[in-house]
C-alpha cells in the first residue's frame, strides 16, 4: 500500500510540473503575441490616433443652426421603419402598418367567414344530410367544407363585390376616410344579414343589454351578430329536420321486414344504406339539396 502511495504522489507531482510548463508557454506566446515580431510588428496606436478626424469646435453647429436645417437634409434610413403620416384630418399608413393590417384582417378570416356570412347555414345541413343517408366519412369532410366554402362565394358574392367598389378601392385610392370606408363597407353586410335575421332573436339580445333603438337598423353590430347565428342555427336545424323524415321512413320499412323475417340479429343500417343511397340518387339529391339551400338566401 505504501509503495501504491508513493507512485500516486511522484505522478501527481509530475503532473503538476507539466501543467505548469504548458501554461508557462502559452503565456509566453500570448505576450509575443501581444507585443509583436519581425513578422508581425505591434501596432502603432499613436499613428492611429492621429489619423482620426476629431471634430473642432468650428465644425460643431449650434442648436439654434441644427433646429433651422431643412428635414430634407436627414438621411433615407429615418424612413426606413413604421411611420404614420397624416394631412390635416386624412392619414395616411406606411406599408408596413397596411401589412399588419392586412395579416390582421386574414387571421380573423376565418371566425369573420363562419359567423357573418351562409357558411354555418351551409355547413350545418350538409352535415346532417351526410349523417341521414348514414355514410359515416362520405363525403368526407374536407369536400364538405370546400363545397361550403364555394357555395358561401357565391352567395356573398354580390356583397363583397358591393363592399369592394364602394369602400376599399376609394379608400385605397385616398377618396374617402378609413371611417367613411368602414361605414360604407358594412351597409351591405348589415343589409343581408337583416334578411336573414329573425326579430325575435334580435329583440332577445336587445332585451338581454337593455337598450332601446328606434329601428333593427340603428342595432349594432354586437347585437346582429349573435343574432344572425343563432337565426343561422335554427334555419339550419329545420331544414335538417326535413332531409332527415324520408330517410328514417326507409329505416323503419327495412327493420320491419327484417323482424318480420325474423332476422334480429342483421343490423338495419346495413340492409338500409344501400336504399338510402339509391334513393338519393334518383331523386338527384345534390341538385335538390344544393339549389333549395342557396335558394333559401334569396
Amino acid at each position: 500500500m505504501s509503495k501504491f502511495k508513493k507512485l500516486y504522489c511522484t505522478f501527481s507531482v509530475i503532473f503538476a510540473v507539466a501543467v505548469l510548463l504548458i501554461a508557462v508557454i502559452m503565456l509566453k506566446g500570448q505576450t509575443v503575441y501581444a507585443t509583436g515580431t519581425v513578422n508581425n510588428p505591434p501596432l502603432d496606436y499613436d499613428a492611429a490616433v492621429d489619423g482620426i478626424d476629431v471634430p473642432t469646435g468650428d465644425d460643431i453647429e449650434e442648436p439654434e443652426d441644427q433646429r433651422n436645417r431643412p428635414l430634407g437634409n436627414a438621411t433615407s434610413d429615418s424612413t426606413n421603419g413604421v411611420y404614420f403620416g397624416y394631412n390635416n384630418e386624412d392619414g395616411t399608413l406606411s406599408g408596413s402598418i397596411r401589412i399588419l393590417l392586412v395579416l390582421t384582417i386574414i387571421a380573423l378570416a376565418p371566425s369573420l367567414m363562419i359567423m357573418l356570412t351562409s357558411f354555418t347555414r351551409i355547413i350545418i345541413v350538409l352535415h346532417f344530410m351526410r349523417t341521414a343517408i348514414g355514410t359515416q366519412t362520405s363525403p368526407p369532410n374536407q369536400v364538405l367544407i370546400g363545397l361550403a366554402l364555394f357555395l358561401t362565394f357565391f352567395i356573398m358574392q354580390p356583397v363583397f363585390s358591393d363592399i369592394n367598389e364602394n369602400a376599399i378601392k376609394p379608400f385605397d385610392a385616398g377618396e374617402i376616410t378609413q371611417e367613411e370606408a368602414i361605414e360604407i363597407g358594412s351597409k351591405p353586410l348589415r343589409e343581408f344579414m337583416n334578411g336573414q335575421v329573425q326579430t325575435k332573436d334580435i329583440d332577445l339580445f336587445i332585451q338581454i343589454s337593455g337598450e332601446t333603438y328606434e329601428s333593427y337598423e340603428e342595432v349594432p353590430f354586437t347585437i346582429l351578430i349573435p343574432s344572425f347565428i343563432i337565426s343561422e342555427l335554427r334555419t339550419a336545424f329545420i331544414i335538417g329536420f326535413l332531409l332527415y323524415i324520408p330517410f328514417i321512413v326507409i329505416d323503419m320499412v327495412v327493420s320491419s321486414v327484417l323482424m318480420s323475417m325474423g332476422m334480429m340479429m342483421l343490423p338495419p343500417t346495413t340492409i338500409s344504406l344501400p336504399f338510402k343511397i339509391l334513393l338519393f340518387i334518383l331523386a338527384d339529391g345534390w341538385n335538390m339539396v344544393i339549389g333549395s339551400l342557396v335558394k333559401t338566401f334569396y
